[in-house]
């Protein structure tokens, strides 16, 4: 600033030469305060994104931030110069003003958000990270609208764990759920635990099968006992994923209805090896709240990691996050800002009174600044990608899942450069595009292939590995049987009869 002052050649290189600046308190306080007055904290309150600023603020502008424990050290003294991005209740933290013509963008933030930094739980909770995270990713996100990865659309679903298909379970009508996804334009997935394959009722998979665009079902562990997923057994898990599947086909078989490809862990648990299995079958994908293994000694997670579109730290095999509505919408706003889909999850509980909750909540995420494309989980999952465009007629694409849908949406053939991560690329048996074959090749960490799509036109990616070898059946004896079915018809007479007693005592006090 002082060099630019004195020099007017320095200054027009300025103006010429610098697209923008950010700038952020750091522990020199002196120094920001001679381009914007500051006033000292430490205050703590809730904090306030502009709806004025669409362009910059994307799909976070308006959004409000519940007061936590977080605390302000330091917020900015309003001035006319100024333009408020992010405020707290003492005054704005997160500015934009012009110097010199170019603009700069000042955080009262003393620090910026380590990516490589290890989270003990593996979730990232954006409530406690307000001035770190969100001030310079949405920095980022508008300097380099035209080079940086972003995703091609904001999917979302929402998923519920567990139920039966049956006219109810629980606090679950499925035709009075329904109806209420067509009024508030909602999507909803069942994790539906195998072991109840014989067990779905004609008239329900009906419903689904005649309302895709609403319904679909993914893969909920195999028989839901304890930790089934979480054994660094390779034989037990391997007899349990295909026991989960061939479960699955049958119950596609005697209904007619399709299951998305996707493997939703029980109790979120599960192991490294797990993933190694799941990677060598059908399955394109996992979804999970839990991030971290369960293994004795798990693999860090870090902030780079969860920020990703999906966890690709399991043997390169997408493990995509979800979360529980009491996250906050501010979560879910960040993690689509970031390029993640919004995948929700919630128990049949989160439906009592006739889903007033719950309807309140997707009214908010529908009401977000950008709208969201509500999906089914096994489409949301091959939409899941990040992109940038090379030239008018070349995208680069970076891939999660072992399925992807490249669309394109322009009036010209274009082509697309794909890759995906992959440190072992000998696992790779054929990638298909449609129903032909393309080339590929391997490097050390990654595959990259290339594919053509007119305009109008979509195509579906699928990357096959080689099959596995031959692993030790395991055979459950009738002991397991016998607690496995113990199990579940307690958990469904506590779903469908404790917990509704429960509420309803609980609504006469």
């Amino acid at each position: 600033m002082a060099d630019v002052g004195r020099d007017s050649d320095r200054a027009r290189r300025w103006r010429e030469q610098i697209h923008s600046a950010f700038v952020y308190a750091g522990d020199d306080i002196a120094a920001l305060d001679k381009m914007v007055k500051t006033r000292p904290g430490p205050y703590s309150g809730g904090f306030a994104i502009s709806d004025k600023l669409p362009d910059f603020c994307g799909i976070m502008a308006g959004i409000r931030i519940a007061p936590d424990d977080s605390q302000v050290d330091l917020t900015f003294a309003s001035q006319d110069q100024s333009t408020e991005i992010i405020s707290s209740d003492r005054g704005p933290v997160f500015v934009r003003r012009e110097y010199e013509s170019v603009p700069v963008f000042l955080s009262s933030g003393a620090s910026i958000i380590d990516l490589e930094h290890d989270l003990p739980d593996g979730t990232f909770d954006v409530r406690h990270h307000v001035l770190e995270a969100i001030p310079p990713v949405l920095y980022l996100k508008w300097a380099f609208a035209a080079t940086c990865w972003s995703a091609p659309e904001r999917s979302a679903c929402l998923t519920i764990d567990d139920p039966l298909l049956r006219p109810t379970y629980g606090f679950v009508d499925y035709r009075e759920l329904l109806s209420f996804m067509r009024r508030y334009k909602f999507s909803t997935n069942i994790a539906f635990i195998p072991w109840n394959w014989r067990r779905s009722d004609s008239s329900v998979t009906r419903l689904f099968r005649e309302n895709p665009e609403y319904y679909s079902i993914s893969v909920h562990g195999c028989a839901h006992t304890q930790a089934e997923f979480g054994s660094d057994d390779s034989d037990h898990l391997y007899a349990k994923t295909r026991q989960a599947l061939e479960r699955m086909d049958q119950h596609e078989a005697a209904t007619g209805l399709a299951h998305d490809r996707v493997m939703v862990f029980p109790q979120g648990v599960f192991s490294e090896a797990a993933m190694r299995i799941l990677k060598r079958t059908d399955l394109i994908a996992a979804v999970n709240n839990d991030t971290v293994s369960s293994d004795r000694n798990p693999r860090p997670i870090t902030v780079a990691d969860v920020w990703d579109t999906a966890i690709m730290s399991y043997d390169n095999f997408a493990l995509f996050t979800r979360r529980y509505p009491w996250s906050g919408v501010e979560n879910f706003a960040f993690d689509s800002l970031l390029g993640k889909p919004v995948i929700v999850v919630i128990h049949h509980g989160f439906c009592r009174d006739h889903c007033i909750r719950l309807i309140e909540f997707v009214e908010r995420l529908n009401a977000l600044a950008c709208p969201l494309n509500w999906r089914s989980l096994g489409e949301l999952v091959k939409r899941s990608c990040r992109q940038r465009a090379l030239s008018p007629d070349v995208t680069q694409v970076e891939m999660y899942g072992k399925e992807l849908r490249v669309e394109n949406l322009s009036d010209r053939t274009k082509q697309f450069l794909i890759r995906r991560r992959e440190s072992n690329s000998s696992l790779i048996n054929e990638i298909f595009a449609g129903g032909r074959h393309i080339a590929w090749n391997g490097s050390a960490d990654r595959i990259q292939f290339e594919v053509e799509v007119k305009a109008g036109e979509n195509v579906t990616i699928r990357v096959h590995l080689h099959e596995m070898g031959e692993m030790k059946e395991k055979v459950e004896n009738l002991n397991d049987k016998a607690r496995t079915m113990l199990r579940r018809y307690l958990c469904e007479l506590r779903d469908n009869y404790v917990h509704k007693l429960t509420s309803l005592s609980s609504n006469g006090n």
